[in-house]
């Protein structure tokens, strides 16, 4: 072989990887914002559900306004957000450290938590919570391998090259790192 065929076939390999790296890189990206929309449509559920519970309540804790404001200026609060995936897990953990209070306040109204609806609306919550976390793993995981793939050699130089970001994970904020810590047990 000629030196000239040697080279054609070294930049036709090279030319075949930029083309499936970029390829796979662009599959990954793609993954990632299925993932988020994913996590977006439980959200919204969750923003739906929340003003029906509202109004269950309040029904049976007049005075207990604050609460309840507070839920609904948290819930507005995710609603309206328009920022980076570290400012949409901060204002979802103050809207689910809200709701607790909620489900916390119907321990001192037995006749709520006695209420068909209020155990509804607590079903459906608790539902969509376990599946925004079920969201938030698939949303993670397809985060790890997008960003892996970006600081690995050699597809780090196609990443470079194109332009293809590290994405932010979608995990707990600072505020909840009680949350992190294992579960202790006394007896």
């Amino acid at each position: 072989m000629s030196g000239i065929s040697i080279a054609v076939i070294i930049v036709a390999v090279v030319a075949v990887y930029f083309v499936m790296t970029y390829n796979a890189f662009v599959l990954l990206r793609n993954r990632v914002r299925e993932a988020w929309s994913d996590i977006e449509v439980q959200m919204k559920r969750r923003y739906d559900l929340i003003p029906n519970l509202v109004e269950t309540v309040k029904g049976y804790a007049k005075h207990e306004s604050g609460t309840l404001e507070k839920v609904i200026q948290a819930r507005n609060m995710a609603m309206a957000q328009q920022g980076t995936v570290a400012d949409a897990a901060k204002n979802e953990n103050v809207l689910t450290g809200a709701l607790k209070s909620i489900f916390a306040l119907s321990e001192n109204y037995p006749e709520l938590k006695a209420n068909q609806n209020f155990m509804e609306l607590q079903r459906e919550l608790r539902d969509t919570e376990d599946k925004m976390q079920a969201a938030r793993r698939f949303y993670n995981g397809n985060v790890l391998a997008y960003n892996t793939k970006t600081e690995l050699f050699p597809s780090n130089v196609v990443a470079s090259f194109f332009h293809f970001e590290k994405q932010e994970f979608f995990s707990l904020g600072e505020e909840d790192q009680a949350a992190k810590q294992p579960v202790q047990v006394k007896f």
